[in-house]
């Protein structure tokens, strides 16, 4: 018996059409669809199950200005109707795993968690932009973090442009047969 049955060819689909969209419609987005974006980034796998991340939904459109101008003047992520903020728990992480937990393992979490995030997204239609250069320090004040670690910026919305393909490097210049 298989381990689960599902279409492949569907999530090789989603990852194959993901792409970077940086201009925005101003349509709101439903609902539905924002929750099965948060409940695919809960099933994403994370070290010992601790889950150390979490995650700000951002709607509130000063906020999301304040982000673009943390994101040196990012101003997309104004544009797009909701940014997702990953924030990584190293307190969380380090109770268990120690420096290396807090260190990398709530990294790693947050960030496979904005992957499985950026892939629900287009499978469900919408458009994403991840976000990593930003201060820390600003997002963490826009916020009010006091221990959660800034990690990513997701924008989410319906793409006003559809993005071109980037190429990529070669499959032998980056996989490594040993």
């Amino acid at each position: 018996m298989p381990y689960l049955e599902v279409n492949s060819l569907d999530f090789f689909d989603t990852v194959e059409n993901r792409r970077s969209a940086r201009a925005y419609l101003s349509k709101e987005i439903e609902e539905d669809k924002l929750k099965r974006i948060l409940t695919a980034l809960l099933r994403a796998p994370s070290a010992g199950n601790l889950q150390a991340y979490c995650v700000f939904v951002v709607k509130n459109q000063k906020i999301r200005e304040n982000l673009a101008r943390a994101a040196f003047g990012q101003h997309f992520i104004a544009e797009a109707p909701i940014s997702l903020v990953f924030c990584a728990l190293p307190d969380k992480s380090s109770a268990k795993y120690g420096k290396r937990g807090a260190e990398l393992y709530c990294i790693q979490d947050a960030t496979i968690a904005a992957s499985y995030a950026q892939l629900a997204a287009t499978a469900v239609g919408l458009a994403t932009c991840w976000v990593g250069a930003f201060d820390d320090d600003a997002v963490k004040k826009i916020l009010s973090l006091k221990k959660e670690k800034p990690v990513a910026i997701l924008t989410l919305g319906y793409a006003a442009e559809i993005p071109e393909k980037t190429e990529r490097e070669p499959i032998d210049s980056i996989i490594k047969k040993i």
